[in-house]
């Protein structure tokens, strides 16, 4: 009887331990998300990246950073991206390559417009100017993401955008970063884009579940161990 106590006892202990450990894990999760938002918080009050600097250091702590950039559009390789919601309503967003002075190439978000339900051909291509630009946005590793169900085709309507993928198009690998345009520029798309999910929230709601479960444990095991033995022999 008591090795059989004993084994119970280690066994409430070894489970309490265990979920509150995960849960406490999910809080550190937690804590990280949010220094992490802080920084793309800090990014975001920054001053703009110039070209120069973008290029001097490509893979650079750019994230969320806002960037002015001066090029010329490439029409000729721009893109839809289909199945996007945005204010409840679908619609296709577009993305367009800009080519930098000196060559370089990136890509840019440019806006979202809608499209009539259960249309499926390629919307029409807003103005695009041929001369010299300067594009406005913020930094991203890449464009807004759709979940596909088999490999991105090449046409001008697609799920999502391969960076890498895409070189073999331009010509050259293009930079690692997509442009989101912000702006008046945008128009007559619009690029009124959602702040980033760090996701604390959800890590919060998991910690809280792992300590409910620990507490659960040790409840049951207080339960049927002392207070309802003890109601029997009253």
């Amino acid at each position: 009887m008591r090795t059989s106590r004993a084994a119970m006892l280690g066994l409430t202990l070894l489970g309490v331990a265990a979920t509150a450990a995960l849960g406490m894990w999910q809080l550190g999760r937690a804590q990280d998300k949010l220094q992490r938002q802080a920084q793309l918080q800090a990014a975001q009050q920054a001053s703009a990246l110039t070209a120069t600097e973008l290029l001097a250091e490509p893979r650079g702590p750019w994230l969320q950073r806002e960037a002015v950039l001066h090029g010329r559009w490439m029409p000729e390789q721009q893109i839809w991206l289909d199945n996007r919601p945005h204010d409840r309503r679908v619609g296709t967003l577009l993305l367009t390559p800009l080519r930098l002075q000196g060559g370089a190439v990136i890509w840019v978000q440019r806006g979202w417009q809608a499209r009539a339900p259960g249309q499926h051909a390629v919307p029409p291509w807003p103005p695009t100017p041929d001369t010299d630009v300067q594009v406005r946005g913020r930094l991203a590793l890449h464009a807004s993401q759709a979940y596909a169900m088999g490999p991105e085709g090449s046409g001008a309507l697609r799920q999502n955008l391969d960076l890498a993928a895409s070189r073999s198009a331009l010509g050259v690998t293009p930079l690692p970063w997509v442009l989101w345009q912000i702006g008046p520029d945008c128009a007559p798309l619009r690029c009124d884009w959602p702040e980033p999910d760090s996701g604390v929230h959800k890590h919060w709601g998991y910690a809280a579940q792992w300590f409910a479960l620990a507490a659960l444990i040790l409840g049951l095991y207080v339960w049927y161990q002392h207070l309802r033995p003890a109601r029997a022999k009253r």
